[in-house]
C-alpha cells in the first residue's frame, strides 16, 4: 500500500474516530442517571475488551499480549486513569465541557512525544497548538472562577493520562510490531481490570437496568469503545504524534454541538470564540490554507 493511501486511511479513520467519541460523551452524560461513574466505566470497558477479543478470534489472529509491561501500563494510562476521571468528572460537569477539558491532552501529547520520543515540533505545529491554547482558555474562563472546580481539576487529569497513554502506545508500535487490534484488546483488559477493583471500592448508587442504561452501555461498548478505540490506534501507528492528538480536537468541538443539540448545554459567546481558535489551530497543524484568487 503506498503511502498516501496510508494516510488517507489514517485520516478516515481519524474522522470516523471523532464522530463516534464526540457522541459517547452525551451517552456518557446520560447513563450516570442510572449508574455510578465507575460503574458503567469497569462495565463499558470489560465487556469493550470481550468484543475485541472475539474480533482476534474471528480474525484469526493470535491472542498472545503485545509486551505485557507497557500494555498494561497504557491500559492504566488509556483506559482506567482516561475514563474513570472524565466518568468522574461528569458527574458535576457538563458533558460539552468536561469533553472541551479532556482535550487539553494534545499539549500534554505534544510535550511528551518531544521528551519521550523526539518528536520535535515544527513551526506549523507550535502556531496551530498556539491558536488551541487560546481557544481553549477562551473556553475555561479561567477570569470567571473555574465552576465546578473537581470537575475542572478531574477532567484536566483525564487529559494528562490519556497523553501518557498515548506516547507510550506510539513508541510500543515504533520498538515492536504489534498488532494495532491485539493492543486494544489487551491494553483495554488491563484498563478494565483496574476500573473494576475501583468500582468495588467506591461507594456509589446501585445500577438501574432500564432500556435507556442498556441502549447507552452498548453504544460505549460496540462502538465508542472496541470499535473508536481500535481505530485511533491505527491513527497512532500512522501518523505523527502531534498531527494525531491535535487533529482529535475535532472530537469536543462535535460533543459541545451535540451535548447543545440533545441536553440543551447552550455554549456561552465565550466558549463560541474559544472553538473558533481550535478550529484555526486544527487548520494550522493539518497544513489546511485559505483558497487564492
Amino acid at each position: 500500500m503506498s503511502t498516501a493511501s496510508t494516510q488517507r486511511g489514517a485520516a478516515l479513520a481519524l474522522l470516523a474516530t471523532i464522530v463516534l467519541w464526540a457522541y459517547s460523551w452525551v451517552v456518557m452524560k446520560q447513563v450516570l442517571a442510572y449508574a455510578g461513574p465507575f460503574d458503567f466505566a469497569a462495565l463499558r470497558y470489560l465487556l469493550g475488551a470481550a468484543v475485541l477479543f472475539a474480533a482476534l478470534l474471528l480474525t484469526r489472529q493470535p491472542l498472545r499480549p503485545p509486551p505485557l509491561a507497557p500494555t498494561i501500563l497504557i491500559g492504566l494510562c488509556q483506559t482506567a486513569a482516561f475514563q474513570g476521571l472524565e466518568q468522574w468528572a461528569l458527574v458535576g460537569g457538563g458533558a460539552g465541557h468536561v469533553a472541551l477539558l479532556a482535550y487539553t491532552m494534545p499539549f500534554w501529547a505534544v510535550l511528551l512525544a518531544w521528551l519521550i520520543l523526539g518528536e520535535r515540533p515544527t513551526r506549523r505545529h507550535w502556531l496551530g497548538i498556539a491558536l488551541a491554547a487560546i481557544g481553549l482558555v477562551c473556553i475555561i474562563e479561567p477570569w470567571r472562577g473555574l465552576g465546578n472546580a473537581a470537575s475542572t481539576v478531574l477532567a484536566i487529569a483525564g487529559g494528562v493520562a490519556w497523553a501518557g497513554g498515548t506516547v507510550l502506545s506510539k513508541r510500543l508500535f515504533r520498538r515492536h510490531a504489534v498488532s494495532a487490534l491485539a493492543l486494544t484488546a489487551w491494553q483495554m483488559l488491563a484498563g478494565g481490570v483496574a476500573l473494576g477493583i475501583l468500582a468495588m471500592a467506591m461507594p456509589q448508587r446501585s445500577i438501574e437496568w432500564s432500556g435507556a442504561f442498556v441502549a447507552g452501555l452498548a453504544y460505549s461498548v460496540l462502538m465508542a469503545s472496541s470499535l473508536a478505540w481500535w481505530l485511533w490506534s491505527i491513527v497512532l501507528r500512522r501518523l505523527p504524534t502531534t498531527v494525531a492528538s491535535v487533529g482529535s480536537l475535532g472530537v469536543p468541538i462535535v460533543g459541545v454541538l451535540l451535548a447543545w443539540a440533545i441536553l440543551h448545554e447552550e455554549p456561552r459567546p465565550m466558549e463560541w470564540l474559544g472553538i473558533a481558535f481550535v478550529l484555526l489551530g486544527l487548520c494550522a497543524v493539518s497544513g489546511v490554507r485559505l483558497p487564492r484568487r
